[in-house]
């Protein structure tokens, strides 16, 4: 995989009857390996603002780790089969998030890598939804 890359995040909420909320993030960004761990680093926009949040991916088997760090912080640990609590620290407010992980799927080759991640989310210790998210990584050309 190449340095520089793109990434395409799309995240779905399950919430009872309704529809799926869907969001897609689509950014450059650039990926590196160390340690037998795999890491994206990306700037997010803050819609409405001239503020970033910077974003670090970083993932194995069985764990993804998103880190932020701007307009909003946190550390969200997305563990296979465990139940993982965190602060989000937004500028409205702190909220206490809890990501239920049933599964994690890494597919990698030297061109492309796509992450799947199942889980349920909580705010505040209330469920709120199952969700999903699909990670596509891209390399671009030279």
């Amino acid at each position: 995989m190449t340095k520089d890359v793109l990434i395409a995040i799309k995240g779905m909420q399950f919430e009872g009857e309704t529809d799926p909320e869907e969001i897609e993030v689509i950014q450059r960004g650039q990926y590196y390996e160390r340690n037998g761990s795999h890491y994206l680093l990306y700037d997010e926009p803050v819609e409405g603002t001239s503020d970033i949040i910077k974003n670090r991916i970083k993932f194995k088997e069985n764990e993804v780790q998103v880190a932020k760090k701007g307009a909003v912080n946190t550390t969200l640990t997305f563990t296979k089969n465990e139940k993982n609590m965190t602060n989000y620290a937004t500028p409205f407010g702190n909220l206490v998030i809890g990501i239920d992980t049933q599964r994690i799927a890494l597919d990698m080759s030297e061109k492309r890598m796509d992450i799947k991640v199942d889980y349920a989310l909580d705010i505040n210790y209330e469920f709120l939804a199952d969700c999903k998210i699909s990670i596509e990584v891209s390399a671009l050309p030279s």
